[in-house]
């Protein structure tokens, strides 16, 4: 390289530390949307090669023009091994650190897969489940939320109760939100939600299989309400959880319309 073109490299302006004169700070800012393969640990001592959405945003001080959005990606890069909550609250500290912010928050949306077991037949296949790594760092304190969303089937039991044979059902979406002081595998999130349900989903039934599922449901009705204050219970009675939101939208088979249930608890506060 010659002299004149190193000069022109080691010269270039860094317009985002330039001094801002408005006076207004951002809460945050950063990058949204960024796909990125990541490996996921499992249950089974595996790992899982899948592809995270992630957001990643950090405060910006009044006096600062605009944040250093390639450092993002670049501490992208550095966390392509295994992500568990630790490494993940490592990427927040490293994050706020490298971009030398107050606060910083980083959202991880993936699909996680978990192997299912027909409960008659006992054919193998694989369902997917949408998980959310939310993570936030103030003052160089980080913690972390688990989220996950498990899809179910639900039964109605005033529609069981008034009908002369059958019952309507749907397929419901509970959302559970969990902070944790002791390690939980993803995988006891789903099953700990998937208990309380009128039934779990398959990704392959035979037809014992759909048999079993249509009675289970049928034997086990619950209203929206009964999904969250079930799933609600069991929360209360793990030690490992210090705060937890749980949600269910029904996508109701009859009406137009969802029926929808909410919950919100910080076991700290009691």
């Amino acid at each position: 390289m010659s002299a004149s073109a190193e000069k022109v490299v080691t010269n270039i302006p860094d317009t985002q530390n330039k001094a801002d004169t408005r006076k207004i700070p951002i809460d945050k800012v950063g990058i949204k949307g960024i796909k990125h393969p990541v490996r996921v640990l499992d249950r089974t001592g595996g790992e899982q090669n899948t592809i995270a959405e992630f957001n990643m945003y950090v405060n910006l001080p009044h006096n600062f023009k605009g944040t250093h959005m390639s450092r993002f990606v670049e501490i992208l890069n550095e966390y392509e091994r295994e992500i568990s909550v630790k490494s993940f609250n490592d990427m927040l500290e490293k994050m706020a650190e490298r971009l030398e912010a107050e606060s910083g928050h980083i959202e991880m949306t993936f699909p996680y897969f978990v192997k299912k077991v027909a409960p008659v037949s006992g054919v193998e296949s694989l369902l997917d489940y949408q998980v959310c790594f939310r993570g936030e760092i103030n003052n160089a304190q980080a913690r972390t939320d688990v989220v996950v969303l498990v899809p179910v089937t639900s039964l109605c039991p005033c529609s069981k109760s008034i009908s002369d044979y059958g019952a309507h059902n749907q397929r419901s979406h509970i959302t559970i939100s969990v902070r944790i002081k002791d390690f939980v595998w993803v995988e006891e999130l789903i099953e700990m939600v998937e208990q309380q349900a009128s039934c779990e989903l398959y990704g392959l039934l035979k037809r014992p299989d759909e048999k079993y599922v249509t009675e289970r449901a049928y034997d086990n009705p619950k209203f929206v309400e009964d999904l969250v204050r079930d799933i609600a219970t069991q929360l209360n009675n793990d030690d490992r959880v210090v705060a937890y939101t749980v949600e269910s939208e029904n996508f109701e088979s009859i009406h137009n319309h969802s029926a929808y249930a909410y919950i919100e608890k910080d076991k700290t506060a009691y």
